[in-house]
């Protein structure tokens, strides 16, 4: 089996136990190809924490789960240095922590402190953590799936700009349509009913090494100059909007970083080879930019003032933006 055959097998079991949430599960493996982070907001019970659980079920990967809590110290998520004492001598040894994981679910990420978040921010983006001055590298294959809910409800306090950046895409979950949510109780119904027995399907589980492969054919996915061109021409939208349209330059206060043009081009491709395209095609750059873009801009009063939403405003720009 063939890398992009296993990760459409993959895609299809995880679409057997999240359902109603079909772009939630393809963001996840776009996510993984594009090896970078996913930062998921949605109200809670839809399906959020299940997607990434459903995802180390059929994965050869080790998972782990963090609750973010204002209480949390950077040392509960990075590890610490222990003392050990055997045999009448001692000496201090890294205890490593739960980032020391392939697959890192980051539950409620916006409850947790300053510090924190500067912890995890050096794990999302150099790889590695620091205690007690020594670094220590995190695993090859590692995406952290952070999730959060809206910042209205009590308690949650918004990412700083900085952390949000590092964020691949910003998945945004809805409500699952009447049909699904009918199958979703019968699931649960039937996970109920099977309860101490194995849930995740049978067979064996995917090597990372398959990951690994897939992502070398997604780097194979050739990118045009013009496609190039329709990806650049859109990040500068972000920041020069008055050559485009008055209202987009009321919106938008603070344009997408080159990070966000480098994670377009990285999830554009990932979505051409997932969908079995050998090049990219600005139908792909449209499919993903709402999730590359949609925490990278930064809004002006106007635009909360007009309950004016960030995909909104991308929407517009795609309406602007001529293809090259």
């Amino acid at each position: 089996m063939g890398a992009r055959e296993s990760l459409l097998t993959l895609q299809t079991q995880l679409g057997e136990s999240v359902i109603g949430q079909s772009a939630m599960v393809e963001r996840l493996l776009l996510g993984l190809l594009a090896d970078g982070h996913l930062l998921v907001e949605g109200l809670p019970g839809l399906a959020k924490t299940r997607a990434i659980k459903s995802l180390s079920n059929h994965l050869d990967a080790k998972f782990s789960r963090i609750q973010f809590t204002p209480d949390l110290l950077p040392a509960d998520i990075t590890g610490s240095e222990v003392y050990f004492s055997e045999g009448g001598k001692g000496e201090f040894r890294f205890q490593a922590g739960p980032l020391f994981a392939n697959l890192v679910l980051a539950d409620e990420v916006n409850r947790s402190p300053a510090k924190v978040q500067a912890a995890l921010l050096e794990a999302m983006e150099e790889r590695q953590v620091t205690v007690g001055g020594t670094t220590h590298k995190l695993p090859p294959l590692f995406l952290v799936m952070a999730t959060q809910n809206p910042i209205e409800q009590e308690g949650t306090y918004p990412l700083p700009e900085a952390q949000m950046d590092r964020f691949l895409m910003h998945v945004s979950v809805g409500y699952p349509q009447g049909d699904a949510e009918a199958k979703i109780v019968r699931l649960a119904r039937a996970e109920e009913a099977a309860e101490g027995k194995a849930k995740a399907a049978g067979g064996s589980r995917l090597a990372a090494d398959a990951v690994f492969a897939a992502r070398a054919e997604v780097h194979g996915i050739e990118v045009g100059e013009a496609v190039e061109r329709y990806i650049v021409a859109l990040v500068q939208a972000t920041r020069d909007p008055k050559a485009l349209d008055p209202d987009l330059a009321s919106w938008i206060q603070v344009g997408v970083s080159p990070r966000g043009a480098i994670g377009l081009d990285k999830v554009a491709r990932a979505h051409a080879w997932l969908h079995g395209a050998t090049f990219v095609t600005p139908e792909n750059v449209q499919a993903v930019v709402h999730d590359v873009f949609r925490h990278r801009l930064i809004l002006s009063y106007e635009a909360h003032a007009a309950q004016v939403s960030a995909d909104a405003v991308i929407e517009r720009l795609v309406q602007k933006v001529a293809v090259a």
